[in-house]
This record gives C-alpha cells, sequence and structure tokens, in this order.
C-alpha cells in the first residue's frame, strides 16, 4: 500500500522575488527588489529599515494595501498578485488586523462602536458583533472602558482600542505600523506587553518600526535597506 502524500505546510507570507516599481513621469523608481521572505503561523516579526528603505512599501503589500509589480506574494497560500481591488479589499478585511501609529479612531463614537466597524463591513449580525466586540475589548483590558469615546480615553487605552479592533475579526495576521510612535515611554511599554501577551496567545504579528528597542520585542528581526532584504 503505497503511502498518502505529505501535504507540505503552508507559511503564513511568501515572497518569491517581489518587486514594486513606481513610475514617476519617465523615472522608475524601485521602492522593493526582489524580496524573498517567509513568515510561518504565530511568529512575532519585527521590519526595520531607515526612511527610503522600502519598509512601508514592503508593509503596504503585506497588508494588501498595494499589489507588486512582479514576483510572487502568497498570504495562508493565497496568491495575492493576481488579485482586483474587490478581492484585495475582502482578504484585507477578513486575514489581516491592522494597528496605526496614529490610531484612527472615529472620534464621535464609542470604543465599542469603532471596534464594532470591520464585523459591519463583514455584514455579521448586530448581537455577535457586540458580543465580539466586548470580547476584543476584555482581551486588552478595556472592559470598563468600552462606552467611552476616544476623547475620554488615554494615548494608550486609545491605542488598545485600536488593537481590539484589528482583532475582532479574528484575522492571520496582526500588521502594526510604528504601534508605539505617538505613545511616551511608559505607555509604549505597556503597548509592547500587550503585544507579547497576544502572541504568546497564538497571535502572528508583524510590526515595522525605526525603534531597535521596539523591534527586539519580536522573536525575529528583518532588516531592509535599498529595497532589498539584508539579513
Amino acid at each position: 500500500m503505497s503511502a498518502l502524500p505529505q501535504t507540505a505546510p503552508v507559511h503564513l507570507i511568501q515572497m518569491e522575488a517581489l518587486t514594486r516599481v513606481y513610475q514617476l513621469g519617465p523615472q522608475e523608481i524601485y521602492a522593493l527588489r526582489g524580496v524573498d521572505l517567509v513568515i510561518d503561523p504565530g511568529e512575532y516579526v519585527a521590519i526595520m529599515g531607515p526612511s527610503g528603505s522600502g519598509k512601508s512599501t514592503l508593509m503596504n503589500v503585506i497588508g494588501c494595501l498595494d499589489t507588486p509589480s512582479a514576483g510572487r506574494y502568497l498570504l495562508d497560500g493565497i496568491a495575492v498578485e493576481t488579485m482586483n481591488d474587490d478581492e484585495l479589499a475582502a482578504v484585507r478585511n477578513k486575514k489581516i488586523g491592522f494597528v496605526f501609529q496614529t490610531f484612527n479612531l472615529l472620534a464621535r463614537t464609542t470604543a465599542l462602536q469603532n471596534v464594532e466597524l470591520p464585523l459591519i463591513y463583514a455584514k455579521i449580525p448586530r448581537t455577535q458583533r457586540r458580543q465580539l466586540a466586548e470580547e476584543a475589548l476584555t482581551a486588552v483590558g478595556l472592559k470598563d472602558r468600552m462606552n467611552h469615546q476616544p476623547n475620554e480615553l488615554s494615548g494608550g487605552q486609545r491605542q488598545r482600542v485600536a488593537i481590539a479592533r484589528a482583532l475582532v475579526n479574528k484575522p492571520s495576521l496582526l500588521l502594526a505600523d510604528e504601534p508605539t510612535g505617538n505613545l511616551d515611554s511608559q505607555t509604549g511599554r505597556e503597548i509592547l506587553d500587550l503585544f507579547r501577551e497576544l502572541h504568546d496567545r497564538g497571535n502572528s504579528i508583524i510590526m515595522v518600526t525605526h525603534e531597535d528597542d521596539v523591534a527586539r520585542e519580536a522573536k525575529r528581526v528583518i532588516h531592509i535597506r535599498d529595497g532589498k532584504i539584508v539579513n
């Protein structure tokens, strides 16, 4: 009796010879130059690089906010480079939770309503939305602040709301762009501790940062320079 074929494990992220070129008039600007990258489920990775290195472009491609000019990008085994805008939006909403430096919360809505937003886009029924949003806010330590608006919260609490919103769809990947950039050192420390807890619970995290001490929180650091990964 012949053995069953082994199924190859699916990487969370697999990039092969990935290139991103921007056309600026007659000039071609190479933001990414043949990037090869593999990240597995459950990893906690930091991406570092100086200004103009390509780290923001790499983050945008990982987050399906931009598409490569050439090469392959598989997210959870799905080929991203072939998708149209609607398909990219669907993948973003289902598979990726975003955390930004500037929080990006709606000012005149409560923490709970902010966290519910991705679930509205996903057409989740109202009762289920409420339950999932409450669970996400409880997970980031804001059970007693659910009905507060952003202007009634500290910077650290606002970032926790943003993290809860990123997690509420139970995405494959949490993608954080300079998540402590607008916070004082103590509050930043609290947010990094929260990321560590989330990673310990099994969340996959990619964090873009230019700060060495923040990058050291990750289990693996990827350096990018002149559009290429250098380590």
